[in-house]
């Protein structure tokens, strides 16, 4: 998926969290997983069609979305309002992980065995997660702060403060708003 502003896309734990998200554009209203068949190319695309999902996962998966859309704002500094995290309770306990040992004795996380539709999914997005959790780049992730954007992006700034999905459109729009408003108030 193209990124706004030129950015690299998330690393491969977060890919999935991030493509996902993105699967809606806040400003057009343009929604990848507006039918079934859109979910279904989704999954396709990032080689998860074996998940077999059906037009009744749809629901949870635009619902997890959105729940996930909020994560990534709240690592720009906003908190995750309880409702979303009741959200994501709901769709994780109905997605168990176990553990995976490979032959040199690595450990992983990986979506249990037997699942489909949005609950293999959803594991399979926590157990991108709890990788990147380990690894310290989760926090990286984030939802661009203008409320007509909100599109993940991967922070990549040496401090990690970036708030903005690309600063020549959207950091640049919220400067000017702030910077009129400050004029305002002065009566300039």
């Amino acid at each position: 998926m193209q990124q706004p502003g030129h950015r690299s896309p998330a690393p491969a734990p977060l890919t999935l969290v991030q493509d996902l998200v993105n699967t809606l554009d806040v400003e057009s209203g343009q929604d990848a997983l507006a039918t079934a068949d859109g979910l279904e190319g989704f999954l396709a695309a990032q080689g998860l069609a074996r998940l077999r999902p059906g037009p009744s996962d749809l629901p949870s998966v635009r619902e997890l979305r959105e729940a996930l859309r909020a994560v990534c704002l709240a690592h720009t500094g906003t908190d995750v309002p309880p409702e979303t995290t009741a959200v994501l309770d709901r769709l994780l306990a109905g997605a168990p992980l176990v553990l995976a040992i490979d032959a040199a004795g690595n450990a992983s996380p990986r979506p249990a065995a037997g699942l489909t539709g949005a609950a293999a999914l959803t594991a399979e997005i926590a157990a991108g997660i709890a990788t990147a959790v380990a690894d310290g780049t989760w926090p990286r992730l984030k939802a661009c702060l203008a409320d007509n954007c909100r599109w993940v992006y991967y922070d990549r700034s040496p401090a990690g403060r970036s708030r903005w999905c690309t600063m020549a459109v959207c950091g640049s729009r919220a400067k000017m708003r702030a910077y009129r408003a400050n004029r305002a108030r002065r009566g300039a």
